[in-house]
C-alpha cells in the first residue's frame, strides 16, 4: 500500500532551552559528585520523560524541603523557589544547589530592587505555577499582587496607585501579556515596567517559529508536558496563528491519528523542557505512516549557555 505524501514542517528553535539544559546538568553533576540519592524539590523541569530518567539515575523528587533528610544534597528546580526555602535549608545546614533559571533569577532581583525602592509589585502570571510561587515568595506577603487577565487588573487592590511596578512569569506568551500590560498601564499610568521584557528569549523564539509555521500547516503538534506552561502557550499561539488543529502530545503514543486523517501537512515543535529524543520519536511515527518530506522553519538561532553553580565545578 502506497503511503500518502505529507509535508512535515519542523520549527526551529524548539525543545530544550539553556535554562532547562543547565538544570538537568546540575542534577546529573550532583549525582556524580555526591552519589545517589540526591533530592530535588519539585520536578526539575516539567517533563515526565526527563524526570523519570533522572529518577532512574538516583534523583528523588519531593514537593517540600521537609521531605528531605538533612544529610543529603537537595536541588531547587529551574522554576525558582520562595526565599523561605533556601533559608530553611541553611537553618538545617543542608548542602543545596539552586537550579533556578538565570532568567527567572533576573526577575527575582528586579522584584527585590523595586521593593527596595518602596514600590509594591504586580505579577502577571498563573496562580499556583511554581515560577509564580517562587517569584511572589521573594517578598513578604502582600508585596506581590498576582494578576492573570485584564479583568483581574480592574479589581486588584493596591496600596498606592502611584508606587507600583510589574514583572511577568517568563514562560507566558508575549501576546497574552500585552493585554494585561495595557490594562495595567491604563489603570496605573505611573506603573514601572521591566528594564527588558521578562518573557524569556526561548519562550519568545519558540512562539515566533510557531507563528511562522502555523499558516502552512493543516495540523500542528507540540511535544511537551500538560503541566508545562510554555508548551501550552505554544498550542495557543499555533491556533491563533491560523492552524486549525493544534494539540499537545507528551509522546508519539499520544497522537490522535483519526483526527489527522486526510492531512497534507503537519507542523511539529516542542516546549522548552521537551528533549529532542521525544521529537524524533514523533517524527518517526509520521514517517512510518506517510511519505514524509521534511522542511525546516527557522526563525532564530540560539547559542545561549548558562554556567552551572561553582559548587558543582569544584572537586568533592
Amino acid at each position: 500500500m502506497t503511503k500518502s505524501p505529507l509535508t512535515l514542517y519542523l520549527a526551529a528553535p524548539r525543545g530544550f532551552c539553556a535554562g532547562v539544559d543547565r538544570a538537568i546538568k546540575i542534577v546529573e553533576m550532583a549525582l556524580q559528585k555526591w552519589g545517589a540519592p540526591v533530592y530535588v524539590r519539585h520536578e526539575i523541569v516539567h517533563n515526565k520523560f526527563v524526570v523519570d530518567g533522572l529518577r532512574d539515575k538516583g534523583a528523588v523528587f519531593v514537593e517540600e524541603l521537609s521531605e528531605c533528610p538533612d544529610d543529603r544534597p537537595v536541588i531547587f528546580s529551574a522554576h525558582g523557589v520562595p526565599k523561605s526555602v533556601p533559608a530553611a535549608a541553611q537553618a538545617r545546614q543542608m548542602v543545596y544547589v539552586d537550579a533556578t533559571c538565570p532568567l527567572v533569577s533576573k526577575v527575582h532581583i528586579e522584584a527585590q530592587r523595586h521593593a527596595d525602592n518602596g514600590l509594591q509589585m504586580v505579577m502577571i502570571g498563573h496562580a499556583g505555577h511554581p515560577e509564580t510561587v517562587g517569584t511572589m515568595g521573594q517578598l513578604p506577603d502582600g508585596e506581590v499582587l498576582l494578576v492573570e487577565t485584564p479583568e483581574d487588573v480592574a479589581t486588584v487592590k493596591v496600596r498606592d496607585p502611584e508606587r507600583l511596578a510589574y514583572v511577568t512569569q517568563t514562560t507566558l506568551s508575549v501576546d497574552d501579556t500585552a493585554d494585561v500590560v495595557a490594562a495595567l498601564q491604563a489603570r496605573f499610568p505611573n506603573i514601572v515596567g521591566p528594564h527588558k521584557e521578562d518573557i524569556c528569549y526561548a519562550t519568545t523564539n519558540r512562539q515566533e517559529a510557531v507563528k511562522a509555521m502555523a499558516p502552512k500547516c493543516d495540523a500542528m503538534l507540540v511535544v511537551g508536558a500538560p503541566n508545562s506552561s510554555n508548551s501550552k502557550r505554544l498550542v495557543e499561539v499555533g491556533a491563533r496563528a491560523g492552524c486549525n488543529y493544534a494539540q499537545l502530545v507528551q509522546r508519539a503514543e499520544d497522537i490522535d491519528w483519526r483526527a489527522l486523517e486526510g492531512i497534507k501537512s503537519i507542523g511539529i515543535t516542542a516546549g522548552a523542557s521537551a528533549p529532542e529524543v521525544l521529537i524524533n520519536e514523533v517524527i518517526a511515527a509520521f514517517e512510518a505512516r506517510f511519505d514524509v518530506t521534511r522542511e525546516l522553519v527557522e526563525t532564530a538561532v540560539e547559542n545561549v549557555e548558562f554556567k552551572v553553580p561553582r559548587v558543582l565545578r569544584e572537586p568533592a
